[in-house]
């Protein structure tokens, strides 16, 4: 029997068209999980519809977007009405949802929200147990897959922004039942090391039920027992899992955790440089001013020196000296004349000047001065002065002139 051969494209537009034809797969009527929910910019909706043993990739078109009484979430259990067929670009078959309807939460939705609401009553998400992320790391410790792209990311964000900064990556499973107690070994090892500044949780996006391990009880309590700060960076924006909530800080993605963890060392050096500028013109414009003060300082000092007082006081001193000279001069000379004045009339009037000219003064023993003859007769003896000695006489006889 002859068998043609067929390109992929024709086989994968084969196969569309056996699933277009087949009446229950183009009016098919499904319930189950949304998982993975995502909404596109063009209004699309995509998401996968689960159950416990299995999954279909969904796309709801905008214009039956539109016509939704409620806002799907993750993990909310719905019933959808609509078609399956093959994208035969990729080969790939899933359900073109046209109606969509609440049927409940999912099992393991129902299961994160009560986890939380227990750990909240507990007070491990308060904002009063959350650590400062540091600043300046050294040294920042990963725990993820080391073959995911998280870690990728991770290590192309930190290095872009900090080539200098040092990575320590802690290998683990991100998914599957061992590994919440594989990031709970991590965890420990990393709060051991002294070298360890901050710790980043990641792994990529994916269906709550791909994020379960980062769900775990056990590994809450080892994030808010731990000493260091933790930042999740597990899954895309809309995934939100128990470590994010108990975290002392949540990244919407792993890049994301990568940039609140790391410092842009070109804008540090680039605002050390700015500050440094602003100290050096700061501390000249101090010195200027000082200088300014200094400066003003020594024209009082120089106006108000001691010395030039001191030098002024001397000439002062001066002054007065000769004006006191003078004055004293002017009254010995003065009194010199006043003197010579008195020294004349008295010289003038002195009686002893007669007896220059020949006179002479009769006085009796007693000195004292005769000029009676009535006074010589009580006397017998007398003394004459002349003008180079005395004579003592005895009276032998007085005559009176008559």
């Amino acid at each position: 029997m002859y068998i043609k051969t067929l390109t992929v494209s024709q086989l994968n537009s084969y196969i569309k068209k056996v699933v277009d034809n087949d009446f229950i797969l183009r009016n098919a009527c499904v319930k189950g999980e949304i998982s993975n929910l995502k909404l596109h910019s063009s209004g699309h909706m995509y998401f996968s519809l689960k159950d416990e043993y299995g999954k279909i990739n969904c796309i709801m078109f905008r214009s039956a977007v539109n016509t939704l009484n409620f806002c799907p979430e993750e993990g909310e259990r719905v019933l959808i009405k609509g078609r399956v067929s093959v994208y035969s670009k990729e080969g790939l078959y899933q359900f073109y949802c046209e109606e969509m309807e609440k049927d409940g939460l999912g099992e393991l939705y129902m299961a994160f929200l009560k986890l939380k609401e227990k750990l909240s009553n507990e007070g491990i998400f308060d904002e009063i147990y959350k650590k400062t992320i540091p600043r300046y790391p050294k040294k920042i410790g990963v725990i993820t897959s080391p073959t995911g792209a998280a870690i990728r990311d991770i290590i192309n964000v930190i290095k872009r922004r900090n080539p200098r900064l040092d990575i320590l990556i802690y290998p683990s499973l991100v998914q599957g039942e061992k590994a919440s107690k594989d990031i709970i070994r991590g965890i420990k090892y990393f709060d051991k090391r002294e070298d360890i500044d901050t710790i980043i949780l990641a792994r990529g996006g994916g269906a709550i039920e791909e994020l379960w391990a980062f769900n775990n009880e056990d590994l809450a309590y080892a994030i808010y027992k731990c000493n260091k700060p933790i930042i999740s960076g597990v899954g895309h924006e809309t995934d939100i899992t128990i470590c994010d909530f108990v975290s002392d800080l949540r990244a919407p993605t792993p890049s994301a955790a990568a940039e609140v963890a790391s410092f842009n060392l070109y804008d540090t050096n680039v605002k050390i440089k700015s500050y440094k500028d602003i100290l050096k013109y700061e501390i000249q414009k101090k010195i200027d001013e000082k200088c300014r003060e200094l400066k003003l300082l020594e024209n009082k000092l120089r106006l108000h020196n001691p010395t030039n007082y001191i030098a002024n006081q001397y000439i002062k001193i001066d002054n007065l000296k000769q004006n006191l000279t003078y004055k004293i001069t002017s009254k010995i000379d003065y009194e010199k004349s006043r003197l010579a004045k008195v020294n004349s009339l008295l010289n003038a009037h002195n009686p002893l000047n007669v007896l220059n000219k020949g006179y002479a003064v009769i006085q009796d023993k007693n000195n004292n001065v005769i000029s009676s003859t009535k006074d010589i007769q009580k006397l017998r003896q007398l003394k004459i002065v002349l003008k180079d000695g005395t004579v003592n006489l005895n009276v032998a006889k007085v005559e009176e002139v008559k």
